[in-house]
């Protein structure tokens, strides 16, 4: 070595313990900036102190983004370590060290290099896998090249059949995921149907495998399932879709909604156009259906428990409404059925609300004046058995705003006209659910009030029985549960009411009457 140099006598020092290193661990060590680093080894690379790995190392890295969440990119960089005296070239731990040539130099980093090259360059030295734009240009970021560089040259390179480039796909145009498109070099030795075919599965298995989007994953998942049921000759209903994801209704209906616009070779099929089931096109006819024919027989019967419970509920609701609705004027309206009930109204929609396209109906509607010099306040009831969120209560909201009848349009957009509260009765409310505002998170409750929209639940209901009278094991819910029909609901509860201190002998009775039908609907369900 010969005149002393700080610099460099402090980078070298830094390989004294023989290990090799990549130009982050020297500045590290020795403090110095990166931009100094990589001057430095490169050129006592040239001076021959140093010998340097002859293929560059790529790396995915995962760096967490804060309420973004984690991203992945690729990283590439060459290792280094001092030269042992009278030796051109060593191999460590399967890597080949060797001294400086220009056959070594790194052509993506030559000025008469393109940035278009240096990309191709990159994607053809990494057939097997698949990278996102912002990956490429990250690890290209020293060499100058741009995420706008890096879809430039792509789509030039897929007009010549070089690059597959894959993005969101929709009806008629496709747009960057989240981290940027998806691209992947085409084999060119293969014949050209296999060489897609593997692309499009690279580029599959990295959407999957670096996806920092829970919807992304959910698509995923959905595909499999669907695929797999249909190899079963099978169908996936939207309820089993969602127990698989593990996640709020809402939040499996918009992936698979997107599922399908992502996968046309996924479909929907709506039996007694309210049961969603999904198939892969790979089925044949004669087996959809045959499969369909199935489905629906277990519609007629599975479902029905379900639906009578849910039918209780409403009357249940209806007639507490009717009893401690005192000096209201209900509305009314003939319907073609006679066994509908006139108080039951039919909303005209200005805008489709979910599945119903130009009408919604609610299970009641009645005004109350307060005085004299008041204006009367209407009341719009909806019952919904089960347990109810934000999308229900969103779902309500919307078919009053966009209804004919107590919509308005205002200078923020849509909204429900002044005296019009609805009011929504679900079976339970989840206490632990918040809705994330903008700056806030608050409870489904509070929620509901900012739309002017009041919540009852089936405690609610028990309170008014237990307070009349009742013991506490009565109940609303033991009621729709036992109970036959909406007529046999009313029927109860004028009976409990009128009896109170007899409540939960008439709830036995009505067990023991309706016997043979809980045994009919459990031998269905088995």
């Amino acid at each position: 070595m010969s005149d002393w140099h700080p610099t460099r006598d402090k980078i070298l020092t830094a390989f004294k313990d023989g290990k090799p290193k990549a130009h982050g661990e020297v500045a590290k060590a020795t403090g110095l900036s990166l931009p100094a680093i990589w001057r430095a080894l490169h050129d006592y690379w040239k001076e021959g102190f140093l010998l340097r790995t002859e293929k560059p190392t790529f790396e995915a890295i995962r760096v967490f983004r804060g309420r973004a969440g984690f991203t992945r990119n690729t990283r590439s960089y060459y290792l280094y370590i001092l030269k042992p005296e009278g030796v051109n070239s060593i191999e460590i731990q399967g890597k080949r060290f060797v001294g400086y040539a220009k056959k070594h130099l790194d052509i993506r980093g030559a000025r008469e290099t393109s940035k278009s090259r240096l990309v191709l360059s990159f994607l053809r030295e990494n057939p097997d896998r698949a990278f996102y734009s912002t990956e490429i240009a990250e690890t290209l970021k020293e060499k100058g090249v741009r995420v706008g560089d890096v879809i430039g040259a792509a789509r030039r390179a897929e007009r010549k059949g070089l690059v597959y480039v894959r993005g969101y796909r929709t009806h008629d145009c496709q747009t960057p995921f989240r981290q940027g498109y998806l691209l992947t070099w085409i084999a060119l030795n293969k014949p050209r149907e296999e060489a897609i075919k593997e692309a499009v599965e690279r580029t599959s298995v990295a959407l999957f495998e670096n996806s920092t989007s829970p919807i992304i994953e959910r698509i995923h998942l959905i595909r499999d399932q669907i695929i797999s049921l249909t190899q079963l000759k099978d169908l996936a209903s939207f309820n089993s879709l969602q127990e698989k994801l593990g996640c709020t209704e809402h939040e499996a209906y918009l992936a698979v909604e997107r599922a399908l616009q992502l996968y046309p070779d996924l479909k929907e099929v709506k039996l007694f156009n309210a049961y969603k089931y999904y198939y892969h096109t790979s089925i044949s006819q004669e087996d959809l259906k045959a499969t369909l024919a199935l489905k629906e027989n277990y519609i007629r019967v599975a479902k029905g428990r379900e639906n009578r419970i849910g039918h209780n509920w409403e009357a249940c609701v209806e007639w507490f409404i009717d009893k401690f609705t005192v000096g209201a004027e209900f509305q009314t309206q003939d319907h073609r059925g006679k066994r509908i009930d006139p108080r039951r109204i039919t909303l005209y929609l200005l805008k489709p609300v979910g599945d119903r396209r130009n009408t919604a109906e609610v299970d009641r509607v009645w005004s109350v004046t307060p005085g004299v010099f008041s204006q009367p306040i209407t009341y719009v009831l909806e019952s919904k058995w089960g347990l109810i969120r934000k999308h229900d209560v969103d779902d309500f909201f919307n078919v009053l705003r966009w209804s004919k009848e107590f919509g308005v349009d205002t200078e923020n957009g849509r909204g429900i006209k002044q005296a019009v509260i609805g009011v929504f009765a679900g079976g339970v409310f989840n206490p632990e659910e918040k809705v994330h505002l903008k700056d806030e998170s608050i409870s489904l409750p509070s929620y509901a009030s900012r739309m002017n929209i009041q919540l009852l639940k089936a405690s609610d209901f028990n309170i008014k029985l237990h307070e009349h009278g009742c013991d506490n094991k009565v109940s609303v819910q033991k009621l729709c549960e036992r109970s036959k029909n909406e007529g046999e609901v009313k029927e109860t509860l004028d009976d409990i009411w009128s009896n109170p201190k007899k409540g939960e002998e008439i709830l036995a009775k009505l067990t023991q009457k309706n016997q043979d039908l809980y045994e009919f609907e459990k031998m269905l369900k088995e």
